[in-house]
């Protein structure tokens, strides 16, 4: 499995070519393909759900990443299941904000757009930039604090046109906004939980639980008569969200135990920056299966300030202090 070999064949390659790799460039590359695999994630949200309702797609996604975890350990690491037999009271509550997250984006994102959504779901990393500060006691210096406040103003700009469409449409303030809200939210709680869970138990393992958990509690909302008449096209859609979601994950859970949440979250905001190209490039072809966005000089310049915000605070060096 490519999520799981993937830390070992980085370590091997390096070390063919005697060059040691530093965590920090480990969890630089785990968080960033989480962010890339998010990119996309709430535009095939967007489409899913012109068939299938939030609950159904939230059920799908746990239990495809679940059911192909739970069979990759069964046949080849047993001993890894144990967890889900005893698994810790964190870890408990951390699936319980995973799964409040994932309900909570989808059910936002069906009542606004992917750029809506997308605006208001990065205060989950801003939440978690935070707690670094605050719980684990991370350090920053002045090199990392230009940056991270680059990258904010980067993204004030990047969302411009949004926020100002906020502004003048009071509707937009609906129910959709509070779901994501409180998916950013559930989300920050569930990564702050897992940063310190990573610290004693192996990265992937925990998915298990982090999966099945909220499979479990959606199952009996899910309607399974809509699932039959499905098209194949759609089901290639579901497989991809369920993969999405396990490789996103098993990266994230990889990036926590490896780079400070501060840097993290500075990461994963990028992602916003890939739906809106895939989003511009879809407009571009004219496609019919999704509303396309529009980009002004302003909001390329954004673009471009939470990227060189993200490369100064990622790879500025600072003293680290955790508990």
């Amino acid at each position: 499995m490519l999520f799981e070999i993937f830390p070992y064949l980085c370590q091997a390659f390096f070390y063919e070519v005697r060059i040691k790799m530093q965590e920090k460039y480990k969890g630089v590359i785990f968080a960033s393909v989480t962010a890339f695999l998010w990119g996309f994630l709430a535009i095939a949200l967007k489409v899913s759900l012109q068939d299938l309702s939030p609950i159904d797609i939230t059920w799908i996604r746990f239990a495809v990443a679940f059911t192909i975890l739970f069979f990759y350990y069964l046949i080849f690491n047993k001993s890894q299941l144990k967890i889900i037999i005893r698994p810790p009271i964190m870890l408990i509550g951390a699936a319980l904000c995973l799964g409040l997250n994932y309900l909570g984006f989808i059910t936002g994102l069906n009542f606004t757009s992917p750029s809506v959504a997308q605006v208001f779901i990065q205060l989950g990393p801003i939440l978690l930039a935070v707690s670094g500060f605050i719980i684990y006691k991370e350090r920053v210096g002045w090199k990392q604090l230009v940056g991270l406040l680059t990258a904010l103003s980067g993204l004030l700009l990047f969302y411009h046109e949004q926020l100002r469409i906020l502004i003048d449409d009071a509707s937009v303030f609906n129910k959709g906004v509070l779901w994501v809200i409180i998916g950013a939210t559930a989300w920050a709680g569930y990564s702050v939980m897992q940063k310190k869970l990573v610290r004693t138990h192996s990265p992937m393992p925990l998915n298990l639980v982090l999966f099945g958990l909220p499979a479990l509690l959606f199952l009996p909302f899910v309607h399974f008569e809509k699932l039959s008449g499905l098209s194949l096209q759609y089901w290639f859609l579901l497989l991809f969200l369920g993969i999405n979601t396990l490789i996103a994950y098993g990266s994230m859970a990889f990036a926590l135990k490896y780079l400070e949440a501060n840097k993290i979250s500075v990461i994963l905001t990028q992602n916003p920056i890939i739906t809106f190209i895939t989003m511009a490039i879809l407009g571009a072809l004219q496609v019919s299966w999704i509303n396309p966005e529009h980009f002004s000089l302003v909001t390329i310049v954004g673009a471009a300030m939470v990227i060189s915000g993200a490369i100064i605070t990622v790879f500025t060096n600072s003293k680290r202090k955790s508990k």
